[in-house]
């Protein structure tokens, strides 16, 4: 209990670093939103990608919900009605700080596999390039429809990012 009181301090705090730390810093928030801007939308896929227990997953999704980083959308799974957790445009926002992890962890850890890195591929003119606005290859502008990620280690194929609901 005393975990939810600081968060909702942090959330509520004056400090911008401080709200963002209060919201995106529990433990697998920012893997299910890796995910979440990868395309995974349901609940088992979200729990098989990730290895999270149920009630964790349940927790921190309906928090990121409460956010307005995922909105919780219905779906029919034969007669049953089931829901769906997709990317707000606030979740989508959280791209910059995933690709900051990710340079992060490439320059100063090491994965336990030797592995490829992963790349930001700029899907206009097919090269690999930094994350930013701007492709370091052809000079273009990346617009998020515009960017895949290659993560070697999951799949020899990059993968376009999810788009937001509105």
């Amino acid at each position: 209990m005393e975990a939810d009181v600081t968060t909702r301090e942090q959330v509520s705090a004056p400090c911008p670093i401080g709200r963002a730390v209060g919201l995106l810093g529990e433990r697998w928030t920012l893997l299910i939103l890796r995910n979440a801007n990868l395309g995974t939308t349901r609940f088992d896929a979200f729990r098989s990608e990730l290895g999270i227990a149920d009630n964790i997953l349940s927790n921190r999704l309906a928090r990121m919900v409460d956010a307005g980083l995922l909105a919780r959308v219905p779906y029919r799974d034969g007669g049953r009605p089931r829901h769906e957790y997709r990317l707000t445009a606030a979740g989508a926002d959280v791209l910059p700080v995933l690709h900051a992890l990710a340079a992060w962890g490439q320059e100063h850890t090491k994965p336990g596999e030797p592995s490829a890195p992963m790349q930001v591929i700029h899907r206009a003119c097919d090269h690999a390039t930094a994350p930013s606005d701007i492709c370091d290859h052809c000079g273009e502008p990346i617009r998020r429809e515009d960017e895949l990620w290659l993560r070697p280690w999951r799949s020899a194929e990059p993968f376009p990012l999810a788009e937001p609901v509105a």
